[in-house]
């Protein structure tokens, strides 16, 4: 689709696992994997941001697209903000796809549902969700649990997210992925905004678009796609990726 830019923010500085995007899984760097992902969604262009030349090289030479930005953003949000001041000076994209570098086993079909709820015009953000399975992922606060009210089958408008288990009572809980949708509207706001309490006591970005009374919608998926942050999660994304190009 023309109005749709599906942009991956990709660094060098990550303390975890340094040098992640370039991490080698079959013989290609991480952030091909997901760009390849991206592109299978076959939703719109696809995008990476990044502020290093190795990062911008490696994805050149996949065949894809990378532009560069300053290096001192705070956030992917910030850097995705740039990279569209750069490639749409026409304004021609309307939806902008916010998808992580560090998710490789991502299915194609995850990108595509993430769009879905913005075709309700009162959405001004969409992300995606699956339902925790286990008890560890309950009480792990690296998983953040969007808590929300359903709207439409399989799909929930947000009303909070937290590392916290809830909501409390009986019931399903949600692992939150952290996959966005902005409308352009919504991101040109949301880039602007000053991080807010709740985000600050969180640590979690997506709470500043709440606080300032943007609506999120979520689309439930049934898996979460692993996340790559520290050398074990690598070695499980290379088991994972052994069968897959």
């Amino acid at each position: 689709m023309a109005d749709v830019l599906v942009v991956i923010p990709a660094r060098l500085a990550a303390t975890r696992l340094p040098g992640k995007p370039l991490a080698d899984i079959g013989g290609v760097p991480m952030i091909v994997h997901v760009l390849r992902r991206a592109q299978e969604a076959a939703i719109g262009a696809v995008v990476v941001a990044t502020d290093a030349e190795a990062i911008a090289a490696a994805v050149a030479k996949a065949g894809g697209r990378a532009v560069l930005t300053r290096a001192d953003h705070a956030s992917g949000s910030d850097r995705i903000f740039e990279a569209l001041e750069q490639i749409d000076a026409d304004r021609r994209v309307q939806i902008i796809v916010n998808l992580q570098g560090d998710l490789p086993t991502l299915e194609p079909a995850a990108v595509v549902a993430a769009i879905g709820p913005l075709a309700d015009p009162a959405v001004d953000i969409a992300t995606i969700a699956a339902e925790i399975r286990t008890s560890e992922e309950r009480s792990d606060p690296n998983v953040v649990k969007v808590v929300g009210t359903p709207v439409a089958p399989r799909r929930l408008r947000a009303l909070y997210f937290t590392r916290a288990i809830a909501p409390a009572g009986k019931g399903p809980l949600y692992h939150h992925i952290g996959l966005y949708a902005f409308r352009r509207a919504a991101m040109e706001k949301f880039v602007k905004l000053p991080p807010s309490p709740l985000e600050r006591r969180e640590k979690l970005e997506q709470l500043r678009a709440l606080e300032a009374g943007m609506r999120i919608d979520v689309a439930l998926v049934d898996a979460v796609p692993l996340g790559v942050d520290t050398p074990a999660d690598l070695e499980k994304a290379r088991a994972m990726l052994t069968e897959r190009p």
